[in-house]
């Protein structure tokens, strides 16, 4: 089923008749654009609506009174700082209140964990979570259960072997499929190289779910390609220096090199700049999330392609499930958000995209 969506969308983009404008929706306004962007963008917003609506189910309208609150991981990084963006415009869409709160850099866990620890005592109906790694929350979410305080999990997976064995649970997830991503972006960048080659990925944090996810799912690809040779998969932490010296020593290695995932955009963009900083042409650069930034760089052409998926519908599904589970309904399963490929050949579709 996950599939038929990720399809469903690429049908929707492959089948599209119209371009329109360019209102980039900036960090700050997770609303520009919104349903009235383009009539691709609006079109993909309808099916991630259906998506959503048949994995949700009906829900009840909030009564306003939903005390909820979310932990993310770092304002750092444009991702997450568009998600609390959209999570506040989310909640003001409907009618009910959430408090954002972060660590403070997207490596501290221990920060992270203090943040959800403290807001497990402060008397919310439920708290959304989205991990730095899969363990680094579990003290956390024991206290929130302890307390009475729901949890759903966000994003970034909690290792939910490890939460078991502390003697706590989660109550709901919502995701996207990070394995899918990476599967999608070495489709993508095979497709653009049809005489092989090198190619290389730039992890994330050893441990966090989502760069585990993107690069074992790219890997799987690649490693299945006849003519493709995966050299290098490097964790760079998802810090722009790290993968800014990475992707030059790769490339001094490899100066034939075709083809660079990273596993976020922040890094995508610095082997970009890496690149060019050693007069290097030609080798495709894909990331994850769609950030401005990354949105610009593949308008450019110095980058290739991002990962995307809607912020906008991301946190309202998630608000939608939080005030659903706080009423009492019950979800054995996770809701998967469908996920959508930016690339040179569709981002002028997606100037409304967010």
């Amino acid at each position: 089923m996950k599939k038929f969506f990720a399809l469903l969308l690429a049908l929707v983009l492959a089948l599209s008749l119209v371009a329109c404008g360019n209102n980039e929706a900036p960090v700050d306004d997770p609303t520009v654009g919104g349903e009235e962007g383009s009539d691709v963008v609006s079109a993909l917003y309808a099916q991630v609506d259906e998506a959503l609506s048949a994995q949700l189910g009906n829900i009840a309208a909030p009564t306003g009174n939903e005390k909820i609150g979310a932990v993310i991981i770092s304002l750092t990084n444009p991702f997450w700082a568009n998600m609390k963006a959209c999570y506040e415009a989310a909640a003001q869409k409907l009618g009910v209140t959430i408090d954002v709160q972060t660590g403070t850099t997207e490596g501290d866990t221990q920060s992270q964990l203090d943040t959800l620890m403290t807001m497990a005592d402060m008397g919310y109906d439920l708290i959304i979570v989205s991990p730095i790694d899969g363990t680094n929350l579990i003290p956390g979410i024991v206290k929130c259960n302890e307390n009475g305080v729901k949890v759903i999990n966000l994003g970034p997976g909690v290792n939910v072997e490890a939460l078991t064995e502390a003697g706590g649970h989660l109550d709901g997830k919502i995701t996207v499929n990070f394995a899918e991503q990476g599967q999608t972006v070495a489709k993508d960048m095979i497709a653009r190289l049809p005489e092989g080659g090198k190619v290389a990925i730039l992890q994330g944090l050893a441990g966090a779910g989502q760069s585990e996810g993107r690069t074992a799912g790219a890997t799987e690809v690649f490693t299945a390609t006849e003519g493709i040779e995966l050299v290098a998969s490097v964790p760079c932490d998802w810090d722009a220096t790290k993968a800014y010296d990475t992707t030059k020593d790769i490339i001094t290695e490899n100066p034939d090199l075709k083809g660079i995932f990273a596993c976020n955009d922040v890094m995508a963009l610095a082997a970009t700049e890496a690149l060019a900083a050693e007069g290097v042409e030609g080798v495709l650069i894909y990331g994850v999330d769609f950030t401005a930034d990354a949105r610009a760089a593949i308008k450019e052409g110095t980058m290739t392609g991002s990962m995307s998926y809607s912020s906008v519908k991301y946190t309202e599904a998630a608000l939608k499930m939080a005030c659903a589970m706080i009423a009492g309904t019950e979800y054995a399963e996770p809701i998967y958000l469908p996920l959508t490929l930016a690339s040179v050949d569709n981002v002028n579709e997606l100037d409304a995209w967010n």
